[in-house]
């Protein structure tokens, strides 16, 4: 009689629930229709996955309205949604990837590619290696290190300066006319378009050393005019939301304002702006028009930033798609290019993980 009681309690409690393979026979289901479907306009695996997510939309929320009721339908429909918006979401993401790294890794893969420039490559040689099928010359060294330099000068300019101005906006400003003429400047700068940072930073050296001033630090110039806002509106949120009670008990003790700025509050918020930090390097590292602008594009190596034409990676890719190294045979040239993007991802991941790991080394340390 225990036994029966007990069956009928189970039954009860799983009466009018989907079993729990529903989801994988209906993902089942959604495949086949979403083939035939295909089929009908011309089968493509994006158009299975598109016709087979509708499928499945359709058949798992129908299923579920006729078992579970209106309720839970609608609760797996809204499920099925939210889920197909992140995969939509993610698959531009995921195609560039794959893309990226399928075509870079055959130029990253090439003898001297991260060691050599494209000093002395001319079409004869990439028209060589097409017909006799050697290995492609010329690599982005020279690009890199521009990059590198560039990059560099641009961090050392706007950190100071945007930090500054971010420790002035939350701890000295108080709403005062400047504080708010400073902010209002910031948030347009955040608007502007790259090239018109590169026209600005051209003129203004063309102005103080003459016309056609084309060097790195130019370039890095133009490049920290598009960090500093975003630096400073990162830094200026996560000193914000530094408690006040610690600067409180700092000015309990006796600390001074400015050593309290210092020891207490940018250490309290060094893990968000070492990430702000990141996200302005990763702002500009792949800009084009601005370093076109004001650094030019050169094919030998040059390690000083204060003199001559520099090229950098993006430069590279823009001009090796742009211009081939030979019109008659553009693989060679596009292999290059597709290295060379694959390097600057490989750069924005590491900067990432930097971020990270200076976060974790300066965060407080928590705990006795």
């Amino acid at each position: 009689m225990a036994t029966n009681v007990l069956q009928r309690r189970s039954s009860a409690l799983t009466r009018n629930r989907l079993p729990r393979f529903a989801p994988w026979a209906s993902l089942a289901v959604a495949l086949v229709l979403g083939a035939a479907a295909s089929s009908l306009v011309g089968f493509t695996l994006f158009g299975w996955g598109i016709f087979a997510a509708i499928a499945f939309t359709v058949v798992y929320a129908g299923w579920s309205a006729a078992v579970e009721g209106p309720r839970k339908a609608k609760d797996k429909l809204a499920t099925c949604l939210v889920v197909g918006a992140f995969l939509i979401a993610l698959l531009p993401l995921v195609s560039v990837l794959w893309t990226v790294v399928v075509e870079g890794l055959k130029g990253l893969t090439t003898p001297g590619f991260l060691g050599t420039s494209m000093n002395g490559v001319s079409g004869i040689q990439d028209n060589e290696s097409v017909n006799n099928g050697t290995h492609v010359l010329g690599g982005i060294y020279h690009a890199l290190m521009g990059t590198l330099l560039i990059t560099l000068w641009a961090t050392i300019i706007s950190v100071p300066i945007g930090l500054l101005t971010s420790v002035y906006l939350v701890e000295y400003g108080n709403g005062r006319p400047l504080s708010r003429a400073l902010t209002f400047f910031v948030d347009v700068m955040t608007g502007i378009p790259s090239i018109v940072a590169g026209l600005f930073a051209a003129a203004f050296f063309a102005t103080l050393l003459g016309p056609g001033t084309k060097t790195g630090f130019v370039a890095a110039v133009a490049l920290s005019v598009l960090m500093i806002p975003v630096v400073v509106r990162s830094s200026e949120e996560m000193l914000r939301i530094v408690p006040n009670e610690l600067r409180e008990a700092s000015y309990a003790l006796g600390v001074r304002k400015w050593r309290t700025i210092l020891k207490v509050v940018i250490p309290t918020a060094i893990s968000g702006i070492a990430s702000g930090v990141t996200l302005a390097i990763a702002r500009v590292i792949g800009e084009t028009a601005p370093i076109l602008v004001t650094a030019g594009f050169a094919t030998k190596i040059n390690l000083n930033v204060f003199s001559d034409w520099m090229s950098s990676l993006p430069t590279f890719i823009y001009t090796q798609i742009l211009n081939p190294t030979s019109p008659s045979n553009p693989d060679p040239s596009t292999q290059r290019a597709w290295g060379a993007a694959l390097v600057l991802i490989i750069f924005v991941m590491l900067l990432n993980l930097i971020a990270r790991l200076i976060a974790r080394v300066f965060a407080p340390k928590t705990g006795r």
